[in-house]
């Protein structure tokens, strides 16, 4: 196996891979990736067994085709601190030696055979549907912080995908929850699709987040049984899914919270961030005292002291709720409107969040006790 290539090219698809292999693996062979050589391209395959990455590089310069495996951390440590643009030119020397040389650089890294790399053929071709990828990466964006870290309920460890139909259109809709708030995005599908309901785990999540941060195109997606395929233009991504029944979310809801505040959303967000920068792990409660037109915040903490702040904002009632400003943040970073509608029924019932830039998505948040 002999080929060289671009700096760039290989530090990108390496950089990948880092996210998907385990650093404390208890196989040799998973901590290393799969270089693959044939036909000018270079493929490189990186997995956890719950996760697989397949990364495709064109037009590179191959002397002679091959495979092996490498430690995929070592690799991109050299690889990232070489000059940017520069070729980098490999060897399989031997069975177990890769020798990686770039400008004065020299370096022999030890090898796996790629006989031992762990590989599944799965058939994924019988439903498959197309989505932007940026639509898609918004999707994710807008439930992924609120997926649970709570162990023992694995079903909420994640972001639950299905299909659903409003007035014969319909929609590729994403919900998360960790029971203290709930994020659900829709987006619009051209036609109706043939797509089982399935649960992404939170490791998946954020390796496609960082995959489409990169990438503008159609993401082609398919899934069997127990796994999901996204197809980008040179990289796959499969993943299993989480074995589990995601919760009747439509139940929670609120139906019935006729009181709306509605406030400009930078000073929202930067009031609240300002206030709750008293407590220091954030777990205290913002207080909202509302009365017309008038929101006061207010966060106390017994061992670092209180703040408070005012805002002007379109209320008509009074009302006085609390609630974590962490979940508060988190929703109001993600909304794309000017302003933030906020729905209330009393002081004990959970909030609905609207974006008035968005009408495809809502949140739910529950109020602090006390």
């Amino acid at each position: 196996m002999k080929f060289n290539l671009n700096q760039q090219d290989l530090q990108q698809a390496l950089s990948y891979c880092q996210g998907i292999i385990e650093k404390r693996s208890t196989l040799p062979i998973l901590s290393n990736i799969l270089l693959n050589v044939q036909n000018s391209n270079l493929t490189i395959t990186a997995t956890d067994l719950d996760l697989i990455f397949i990364h495709q590089i064109n037009n590179v310069e191959v002397s002679e085709e091959g495979n092996t495996t490498t430690s995929s951390s070592i690799m991109y440590d050299i690889v990232r601190k070489f000059s940017s643009g520069q070729k980098i030119n490999l060897t399989l020397t031997d069975e177990s030696k890769l020798h990686l040389e770039s400008d004065k650089s020299i370096f022999n890294l030890n090898c796996i055979s790629a006989s031992e790399f762990p590989l599944t053929e799965e058939n994924f071709n019988q439903n498959e549907f197309s989505i932007k990828s940026k639509q898609f990466l918004k999707l994710l964006n807008k439930c992924k912080f609120s997926v649970s870290n709570d162990e023992t309920r694995h079903y909420l460890s994640g972001i639950y995908l299905h299909q659903t139909e409003v007035d014969d259109k319909y929609y590729l809709t994403a919900v998360a929850t960790d029971s203290h708030r709930m994020s659900i995005s829709k987006i619009r599908l051209s036609q109706k699709i043939e797509f089982e309901p399935v649960i992404l785990p939170k490791k998946t999540i954020f390796q496609l987040c960082n995959l489409l941060d990169n990438f503008d195109g159609d993401v082609k997606i398919s899934n069997i049984k127990s796994k999901i395929k996204f197809e980008l233009n040179d990289s796959i991504l499969i993943s299993k899914l989480i074995d589990g029944k995601f919760p009747n979310y439509i139940q929670v809801i609120p139906k019935n919270n006729q009181k709306k505040l509605e406030v400009d959303l930078k000073k929202f967000l930067d009031s609240v961030d300002r206030v709750a920068s008293v407590s220091l792990d954030k777990k205290d409660g913002v207080k909202f005292d509302l009365t017309k037109d008038i929101l006061n915040l207010s966060v106390n903490n017994t061992n670092s002291g209180d703040g408070k702040e005012s805002l002007m904002v379109k209320f008509d009632h009074d009302l006085e709720i609390s609630f974590n400003s962490r979940y508060l943040l988190d929703v109001a970073s993600q909304l794309d409107g000017k302003t933030v509608e906020v729905f209330f029924n009393d002081s004990g019932s959970p909030a609905l969040i609207k974006d008035p830039g968005d009408f495809d998505s809502i949140f739910v948040v529950m109020p602090m006790k006390g």
